[in-house]
């Protein structure tokens, strides 16, 4: 149960960036069979990143003798540091919504996911359960977003970040912790 609560909670953290643009994307009044495929490309990505991710981490794990709780907790910690600069950035988001722009979205958002897959099997040894959570979370976060763009202000994209930030930071030191 540690283990799905946990593997949520990092899947709410790495939607957080996704939700965050997806508003911002929102407010260009993207067609909702548009904002459909772009969100089922993001749930795709959010799945197959961390599993690209694990694959390599365990090799380097396994190659090196690192703490898997450790490497986690650093990484985790270092994209929590990554979204705080972010929110420090002012930066304005161009709509693309070509195939090739959804891709580059979705791969944009999703690297954090790849990073997160290095020290996942630190959190659970069920890889397909946490990155299938991942994925509908994602998935969820960036339809909602692009659907909540439309009415929202850009203050509550900026909240959902700091949200996100909290969330990192939180489960980091616990990993660093452990």
């Amino acid at each position: 149960m540690v283990e799905i609560i946990s593997c949520f909670l990092i899947a709410v953290a790495l939607s957080m960036d996704t939700f965050s643009l997806s508003l911002g994307l929102g407010t260009y009044n993207i067609k909702q069979k548009d904002c459909l495929k772009l969100s089922l490309m993001v749930g795709v990505m959010h799945f197959l990143m961390p599993l690209i991710g694990n694959n390599i981490g365990s090799n380097l794990i396994n190659f090196f003798s690192i703490n898997s709780n450790r490497l986690l907790g650093f990484i985790l910690l270092f994209l929590a540091i990554n979204l705080f600069i972010s929110l420090l950035k002012d930066e304005t988001l161009e709509a693309d919504v070509s195939l090739l722009g959804m891709f580059f979205f979705s791969f944009g958002v999703s690297i954090d996911a790849f990073s997160t897959g290095l020290g996942l099997h630190a959190i659970t040894s069920n890889i397909f359960l946490a990155t299938t959570i991942f994925s509908i979370t994602s998935f969820l976060f960036t339809l909602l977003g692009l659907l909540i763009g439309k009415f929202a202000s850009t203050k509550l994209g900026k909240k959902a970040s700091i949200l996100g930030f909290i969330l990192l930071l939180s489960i980091s030191v616990y990993h660093l912790c452990k």
